[in-house]
């Protein structure tokens, strides 16, 4: 599917309406350049989860935990890393066995970390507010 937003209010609510379908073990491998609205589909699917605190990128620490809504969320940032093993090396396997669902921006950095069944969630930026969000794939239909 895919949806066109104009502000990121719209995005998060987007990020919040495909969380709540989610179940434990899912993974949103998120795809897009810097800007494109990642972040704030992270904040509404954690708001989906029914999370009331703060989200922010993680950039710097790689992961971020949020727990207190229906399901713990992971939320990770592939930025700096340069590949699949130093996902691996920061316990990838080990959240995946959490029971909860993984959101991983720049997903793009670390081809071959998932197994097929993630959602692909890929972010355009059409203009300065506006994006062009496409979620595909995932164990069913989203």
């Amino acid at each position: 599917m895919t949806y066109i937003t104009h502000c990121e209010e719209e995005t998060e609510a987007l990020g919040a309406a495909f969380a709540a379908k989610l179940t434990a073990g899912a993974v949103a491998a998120l795809y897009g350049e810097l800007g494109c609205g990642k972040t704030a589909f992270v904040r509404g699917m954690a708001r989906g989860m029914g999370f009331p605190g703060t989200v922010t990128s993680p950039t710097f620490t790689i992961v971020n935990e949020y727990e207190g809504g229906v399901l713990p969320l992971f939320h990770f940032d592939m930025y700096r890393l340069a590949g699949a093993d130093e996902l691996y090396d920061i316990g990838w396997e080990d959240y995946l066995g959490r029971g909860g669902v993984c959101a991983v921006e720049w997903s793009e950095n670390v081809p071959g970390a998932f197994e097929g069944d993630e959602y692909a969630v890929r972010f355009r930026k059409i203009s300065d507010t506006e994006r062009e969000i496409t979620v595909e794939g995932g164990p069913a239909s989203c």
